[in-house]
């Protein structure tokens, strides 16, 4: 997730805990998304579009804080 950042990514998981918290969340829902698409745990389709639409909004919060800290 944003390649382009991976250095100030790095920085900000040790500096700001609400960038760090965000950014776990979204593996996370990665991960559990990744696990009911492949059947690993059950879910409908309903269940995973919902997972994949808060993960985007994770996604997008952190594309903010790394514009801003970028500035």
């Amino acid at each position: 997730m944003f390649p382009e950042y991976r250095d100030l990514i790095t920085q900000l998981k040790t500096t700001d805990r609400h960038f760090l918290r965000l950014f776990d969340q979204h593996n996370e829902l990665d991960q559990k998304i990744k696990n009911m698409e492949s059947q690993i745990s059950p879910a409908t389709h309903e269940q995973i579009e919902t997972l994949k639409k808060e993960k985007l909004a994770l996604k997008d919060q952190i594309y903010v804080i790394l514009k801003k800290a970028a500035a």
